[in-house]
């Protein structure tokens, strides 16, 4: 196959000449054009299931849609527009950063929520569609009922407490979720603010927050001090987390 430079060359001084040419056998797939590719799937895109969905607004919460700012992107640098969505609620308050090709239509009267994108041709668009409308959902039912995951400790020996440290404390009135996981010291885990920490029993505990991310995330943070082991089954197990337990090994 000729270089693209000797190709083009060659064209054009075929293109000069009227009199017919004949290429050899060799030269004649350089100079056809390539089939079309075949598409891997022949179906139409479909609108999301999720985003088409519309969002119910329950009475005391109150959704805000914020005029269009600009946000430069840490990893490309470049300048993109985004909008602040606010949502208020009897237990607090919650902002989300949305892009500006996620149209909201917020209907008062009957207290719904429609989302809807520029183009659904776009996969980034369609992608974001259905996420976006999770995360409306989400902190809809954060600031209206809340948010809560419980942790169980199984081992013997494991007990949680919750305490106050004046000197570690970062902010006026923040505790502590003690734990005695079986290390030579107890282990402290400083509640974010803004949520709360409990021990109904010795062996568990209660988060509640309004932010699902900050709650599973502090879940996992005190999770992590001991995972569930699959030998014998103890760790510590978030919600309805179970692990499927193995034998011994026999020597």
């Amino acid at each position: 196959m000729l270089a693209p430079s000797r190709g083009k060359v060659l064209e054009r001084a075929l293109a000069g000449t009227n009199a017919a040419v004949t290429l050899p056998a060799f030269l004649v797939p350089a100079f056809q054009k390539p089939a079309p590719r075949r598409q891997f799937s022949n179906t139409s895109s479909r609108s999301s299931k999720l985003g088409r969905t519309p969002i119910s607004i329950p009475p005391g919460v109150e959704l805000t849609i914020g005029e269009p700012w600009v946000k430069k992107d840490p990893t490309t640098y470049l300048k993109i527009q985004k909008r602040t969505v606010t949502i208020t609620g009897p237990l607090g308050k919650l902002d989300l950063e949305i892009p500006m090709f996620i149209k909201i239509n917020h209907d008062e009267a009957s207290r719904r929520a429609v989302l809807s994108i520029e183009n659904s041709e776009i996969k980034q668009q369609m992608e974001m569609w259905g996420t976006t409308w999770a995360y409306i959902n989400r902190h809809i039912i954060g600031v209206s009922e809340g948010h809560t995951a419980i942790l169980r400790l199984v081992g013997v020996g494991y007990r949680a407490t919750v305490e106050e440290r004046p000197r570690k404390a970062q902010y006026p009135g923040q505790k502590f979720v003690c734990l005695k996981l079986g290390f030579t010291h107890p282990v402290e885990e400083p509640i974010p603010f803004g949520m709360k920490a409990s021990t109904p029993q010795p062996t568990r505990i209660l988060l509640e927050g309004i932010n699902r991310e900050e709650v599973m995330s502090f879940a996992a943070r005190i999770r992590k001090w001991r995972r569930p082991e699959p030998y014998k089954g103890k760790g510590i197990f978030v919600n309805d987390e179970t692990i499927k337990l193995k034998q011994k090994k026999i020597k």
